[in-house]
């Protein structure tokens, strides 16, 4: 599976490249703006984006609906990842077409079980 992380924090980045390549054996794309996210994403057509949701110039929830007008990636599945997570805010990224949310700070050992599960659902 190739994943693209969307992250503005270089160290989230990594993590999040180490646990789905190491532990996962997964493709790991990365991108630090949301910007950058979207031209990869029409580059390299992912299997899933993994988004952070509090990023500068473009929050996830603009980049998600931005993906969702683009042909070639309307389908793309997208989880979140945020330390936002009350109901509420859970419940207005799922209404935007979010398939999901993982909880930052996130394990990394247990991260991509948590995306299956999500993906599974």
């Amino acid at each position: 599976m190739k994943v693209l992380i969307v992250d503005d924090e270089a160290d989230i980045r990594r993590i999040g490249e180490l646990s789905l390549q190491s532990v996962a054996g997964w493709d790991v794309l990365l991108a630090e703006s949301g910007a950058q996210g979207m031209a990869t994403a029409k580059a390299q057509n992912p299997d899933l984006i993994l988004m952070d949701m509090m990023m500068p110039e473009m929050d996830g929830l603009t980049v998600l609906r931005r993906i969702r007008k683009e042909p070639e990636l309307a389908g793309t599945p997208v989880i979140f990842m945020t330390a936002k997570v009350q109901h509420d805010e859970v419940a207005r990224y799922l209404e935007a077409g979010a398939l999901g949310v993982v909880h930052k700070p996130f394990d990394p050992m247990t991260l991509p079980d948590e995306i299956r599960s999500i993906l599974n659902d």
